[in-house]
C-alpha cells in the first residue's frame, strides 16, 4: 500500500502513545531532508526519524541512529532554539490528509510558555517538514517552495500555512450516503479509480481492497451501478472507514515468494496470492519493509550483470533444445525404412525391371504395405539406400537423444542459478554464484592468485519443536550442505522437479513429530520456484539414500523411494537464526 492516510493514521495511533508527553531531547538533521528527533519519557526513550525525501517520504519509530554532520544545517540549529526541551502536547492527522501535526510546548527567551508547530507533511515528491508558530505563520521548512515552483501553494518563512485543496476530494470519515453516490456517478473512470480520486487519504490499494469487500469489479464504471449496488458499496465503505475511526489497525506485510510486494495498516484480503506476516507496529513494518526492499533493490542492481549472463545463456539453450527436438522428430520413420529395406530383401526377386513400388505383406503388423522405389535401381539397389538411411536417422536420433539431455540439464541448471540470484541476500551470495558461474564457464575468472573467500553460508531456520533446519541459497551450498554438512540419519527436502534450494533437518537420531516434517515442507516450497503458489509438491528422503551423479553439476542428486507432501510457502510461524 502506498504511504496513505490510513497509514497516517494508523502511525498518529502509535505515535500518541509512544511520544504524548515526551520531551525532545536531541535533533538532528542527517540528511538534507531528514530529521531524527530522540523523545524522553519517563518510562525510556523512543528515536523518531522523519524523511522529506521526494522519492521515498517516511515516519517512524526506530531504534536505529544515524551519524550527522559535523556542522548542523540551519533548520535543525533554528528547531534546536525553538523546541530543544520542548513538551509534545498533541500529534494529530487532519481528516485523512497524509499530514502529521506535532503541537509541542516550549519556554521562550523570556520564560513564557509558547507552542509551536511542527508539521510533517508526507506527499511524495511535494512532501515537506514545516515549522509554525501557534497562529500557522511559517518560521521556516526543511525545503523552500517558493512560487516559481509551485502556483498553489508557496512554503516560505513569513507566509501563512494551509493546506492545498488542489484535488478537492472528500472527507471519507464524513461523506454521508447520499454524498457518496453523488462523488462517485460524476466520475467516467473506473470504480476503484473512482474511490481513490474522490475521497482523501485513499490510495489505489484501499479502494481495490473495498470493491473486493463489496464484490463489485473494480474495473466497471460507476455509471453502471444500480441504486442497490452503491447502497451496498457505501456499506462496505462506511464499515471499512469504522476500523479507522475506531483505531482498529492490522500493520502487515504482504510478500510474494521472498520479497514484500504491499505494506498495510489494515487486512488486504484481495490479495490472495500473497503470504500476510503480521506486526506489533506500523513503524516495524515500514522499517522492516523499506529495509527489505532497499536491499532486494541493491542486491537485483548489483546481480544485473550475472542475470544477463544467466538469461542469455538460457535463451540460446531453450533454442538450441527446441531445433534439436524438431531434428530428433525428422527420425521418427527411420523403423520404416529398415522395415522397406528387409521386404525389398524377401520379395524384390519377384519385381519387373523399371517398377516404381512394391505392394506385399508386412509380416510385422500382417498388412500389405506400399514401397516407393526408384525405377533406375535394382531392388538390391533400393534395399540398399533404405537401409543406408534407416543407419543414417538411427545414428542421428542416438546423439540427438543425447544432446537433447545434455541441453535438458543445461537448462535445468541455469534455471536453478536463476533462483538462486532470487534468493541472494548478500553480495557475498552474489560472488559465491559467480564463482560457480566461473567454475561453469559462463563468466570469465579473473586471474589472482589468492583463494577467493566467501562470507555466504546457508540460512538457518528453528522449527516450533527446536529442530536445526537448514536451507541452500545456491547449487554450492546445496551441495555442501547434502554431502558435507549433513549426516546419513538427517532428513533432506526438495521442491519437487522444480529449481529449488536443499533444505536438510538435523534430526538429533531421534524421530521427529510430523509437524516439524510440515515445517521443513514449507521451507522447501518457499526457497523454490513455485514459491508463492498454495500448494507445493515436495519431495523428502533421509540424506543417506541422496546419491551425486558423477559429472553433474554441483547441487544435482538423485534419489529414488522417497516420501512425498503438499506444503504452502508461508513461513511466519518459522524462528530464523542471524547469521553469525
Amino acid at each position: 500500500m502506498a504511504f496513505d492516510g490510513i497509514t497516517i493514521a494508523n502511525i498518529v495511533k502509535d505515535l500518541n502513545t509512544s511520544l504524548l508527553d515526551g520531551r525532545i531531547s536531541k535533533i538532528a538533521q542527517p540528511e538534507a531532508d531528514e530529521l531524527l528527533l530522540t523523545i524522553k519519557k519517563p518510562d525510556g526513550q523512543r528515536r523518531l526519524y522523519i524523511s522529506a525525501s521526494a522519492s521515498l517520504p517516511l515516519i517512524y519509530l526506530t531504534d536505529e541512529n544515524k551519524p550527522s554532520p559535523f556542522t548542523a544545517p540551519n533548520f535543525c540549529m533554528l528547531l534546536r532554539k525553538h523546541i530543544a526541551n520542548g513538551r509534545i502536547v498533541s500529534i494529530t492527522q487532519p481528516s485523512l490528509e497524509r499530514i502529521i501535526i506535532f503541537e509541542i510546548e516550549h519556554l521562550n527567551e523570556l520564560g513564557d510558555l509558547c507552542r509551536k508547530k511542527l508539521i510533517v507533511e508526507i506527499m511524495g515528491k511535494h512532501s515537506n517538514i514545516i515549522f509554525c508558530d501557534s497562529d500557522d505563520q511559517i518560521i521556516d521548512s526543511i525545503k523552500h517552495v517558493p512560487a516559481q515552483m509551485s502556483s498553489v501553494r508557496e512554503v516560505l518563512p513569513g507566509r501563512k500555512y494551509f493546506i492545498p485543496d488542489t484535488m478537492h476530494k472528500a472527507d471519507p470519515l464524513r461523506t454521508s450516503e447520499d454524498g457518496f453516490a453523488d462523488i462517485l456517478r460524476n466520475k467516467p473512470m473506473p470504480l476503484s479509480k473512482a474511490l481513490y480520486t474522490g475521497f482523501t487519504g485513499l490510495s489505489p490499494v484501499a479502494a481495490e481492497e473495498i470493491c473486493y469487500l463489496s464484490g463489485i469489479d473494480s474495473s466497471l464504471p460507476p455509471s453502471e451501478l444500480s441504486e442497490d449496488y452503491l447502497i451496498h458499496l457505501f456499506r462496505q465503505f462506511s464499515f471499512f472507514m469504522d476500523r479507522i475511526r475506531e483505531g482498529i489497525f492490522s500493520p502487515c506485510i504482504y510478500y510474494r515468494g521472498n520479497e514484500p510486494q504491499e505494506f498495510s495498516a489494515v487486512p488486504l484480503t484481495h490479495l490472495t496470492d500473497c503470504e500476510c506476516r503480521p506486526f506489533d507496529t506500523i513503524s516495524q513494518v515500514l522499517s522492516s519493509y523499506y529495509a527489505v526492499k532497499n536491499r532486494i533493490t541493491r542486491i537485483r542492481q548489483k546481480s544485473s550483470d550475472l542475470r544477463h549472463v544467466v538469461q542469455t545463456a538460457l535463451e540460446r539453450n531453450r533454442k538450441k533444445f527446441d531445433l534439436q527436438t524438431k531434428q530428433l522428430k525428422g527420425t521418427e520413420k527411420r523403423d520404416r525404412y529398415k522395415v522397406y529395406g528387409e521386404l525389398l530383401h524377401t520379395y524384390g526377386y519377384s519385381l519387373e525391371p523399371g517398377a516404381k513400388e512394391l505392394t506385399a505383406l508386412n509380416y510385422y503388423t500382417n498388412e500389405m504395405i506400399t514401397i516407393p522405389l526408384d525405377e533406375t535401381k535394382t531392388p538390391q539397389e533400393n534395399a540398399k539406400r533404405y537401409f543406408e538411411k534407416y543407419n543414417k536417422q538411427k545414428r542421428t536420433f542416438e546423439a540427438l537423444s543425447e544432446l537433447i539431455k545434455e541441453t535438458q540439464d543445461e537448462v535445468r541448471y541455469l534455471e536453478s542459478v536463476s533462483s538462486a540470484l532470487d534468493f541472494a541476500r548478500t553480495e557475498d551470495d552474489l560472488a559465491q554464484i559467480k564463482e560457480e558461474l566461473s567454475e561453469s564457464g559462463y563468466v570469465r575468472r579473473k586471474f589472482s592468485k589468492k583463494k577467493v573467500k566467501f562470507k555466504s553460508v546457508p540460512l538457518h531456520y528453528l522449527s516450533s519443536d527446536g529442530y536445526d533446519m537448514y536451507v541452500g541459497k545456491n547449487n554450492l551450498q546445496n551441495e555442501e550442505l547434502t554431502f558435507s554438512f549433513a549426516n546419513g540419519n538427517d532428513w533432506w527436502f526438495h521442491a519437487k522437479q522444480v529449481p529449488g534450494s536443499h533444505v536438510i533437518v538435523k534430526s538429533q537420531g531421534v524421530e521427529m513429530p510430523d509437524r516439524v516434517f510440515e515445517e521443513a515442507g514449507k521451507l522447501a516450497a518457499h526457497y523454490s520456484k513455485n514459491a508463492g503458489s498454495k500448494k507445493v509438491e515436495v519431495d523428502y528422503i533421509e540424506k543417506k539414500h541422496i546419491k551425486k551423479v558423477k559429472g553433474q553439476k554441483p547441487g544435482f542428486v538423485i534419489y529414488h523411494t522417497n516420501y512425498s507432501l503438499i506444503a504452502d510457502t508461508d513461513i511466519s510461524m518459522l524462528k530464523e537464526i542471524p547469521e553469525k
